[in-house]
């Protein structure tokens, strides 16, 4: 006689053990309340007592979001004495945990999807998306008033500006994004603002609503060359200076040059800004653009004699500053942290071709 098989649905048995488990603490909160509840009152229920402080007046249903799955307290009501429990507040304090956790984890870029699988694995139930709307309404508070509080390092000597892409579901916008060194020599993400374009108008509204911030005391902004911000500059901040940032500008200088040449330009370009004069750098400017002619680089030639001298304004202030202010290197780590957290994330359909779709990718 052949044995019999025994198949054992995996899923049914482990919904049943969940379950199990769920009930079982459930069952406990609820006995750990009716305890608490006695001690409160001195008296069992329906028991007669001289001791007894208050009386029972029933209970009320809460429900709570547990590691073992959503359970439901029946939570005494008394009579003549408040009833404050532990549990009910040990529970308020991890609640109000998993909201911070939910918060952090939308806000480092995880997708929804991924907020509610991590959630049921974690704690056993899953977050709806209409409660994480919610508790983002809550960040979105915090966020606005970080963004428009006032500025209070006093003045603001150096400030690093760049506008970013990001790609959006529906294509994409410019953010602008401004970081600053008081005199104390500390730095500060001053803001971001988002719906920017690249134009003198928007970043006009920019570096007002900076300064209406209290950005005071701007010698020197830094930034890619953007003629939009130049003229905007100008017209908010007359009497600050413009550096044009170094590393934006051998990255157009390599755009014309071919890849074998790249590095022999890049030490060329490099010892422009390694002089200690804004005389010698001038000099200098004029010898690589003599060379870069000499190699038949007619394109990086010609960037370099128009901009060169944009790029030595750092020159003008204390030598103690210029590795740090000849460039907006200090504003790449926010950008990438901004890209990181707004990224579109493309999800690829595997899609099975039948025999004569695939002939027709090879015809």
């Amino acid at each position: 006689m052949p044995e019999k098989i025994v198949q054992l649905n995996e899923e049914v048995i482990k919904g049943q053990i969940k379950e199990l488990v769920r009930g079982s603490v459930e069952e406990t909160l609820n006995e750990l309340l009716e305890t608490e509840a006695e001690k409160l009152t001195q008296a069992a229920r329906y028991e007669r007592s001289d001791e007894r402080q208050g009386y029972r007046g029933g209970h009320y249903s809460r429900n709570l979001t547990t590691t073992s799955g959503d359970v439901t307290l029946k939570v005494p009501k008394l009579k003549g004495i408040s009833f404050e429990t532990a549990i009910i507040e040990r529970y308020r304090r991890r609640e109000s945990s998993v909201e911070e956790a939910l918060i952090e984890m939308y806000l480092a870029g995880v997708s929804v999807r991924r907020v509610e699988d991590i959630t049921e694995a974690l704690w056993g139930s899953r977050v709806s998306p209409s409660t994480i709307s919610e508790l983002n309404k809550k960040a979105y508070v915090h966020i606005e008033n970080w963004r428009n509080r006032p500025l209070q390092g006093g003045r603001y000597p150096y400030v690093y500006v760049d506008g970013i892409y990001l790609r959006r579901n529906w294509g994409g916008e410019y953010e602008n994004v401004a970081i600053a060194v008081n005199e104390d020599g500390f730095r500060e993400v001053l803001g971001a603002a988002e719906g920017m374009k690249e134009d003198k108008a928007s970043w006009v509204s920019f570096f007002q609503w900076l300064r209406g911030r209290g950005l005071d005391g701007v010698k020197l902004i830094v930034g890619d060359k953007c003629m939009g911000m130049l003229e905007a500059v100008g017209e908010v901040f007359p009497d600050a200076k413009y550096q044009r940032c170094t590393v934006h500008f051998y990255r157009n200088v390599f755009s014309v040059v071919p890849k074998s040449k790249v590095k022999i330009v890049a030490k060329m370009l490099k010892a422009i800004h390694a002089q200690e004069s804004k005389k010698a750098s001038r000099e200098k400017a004029k010898a690589v653009v003599a060379e870069l002619r000499a190699m038949k680089l007619k394109e990086a030639a010609k960037n370099v004699s128009e901009s060169e001298e944009e790029t030595l304004t750092y020159i003008d202030f204390s030598s103690r500053y210029w590795l740090e202010i000849h460039a907006n290197n200090v504003i790449e780590r926010l950008n990438r942290e901004i890209r990181s957290r707004t990224r579109v994330e493309r999800i690829q359909l595997k899609t099975k071709l039948t025999p004569l779709q695939k002939r027709r990718q090879f015809t």
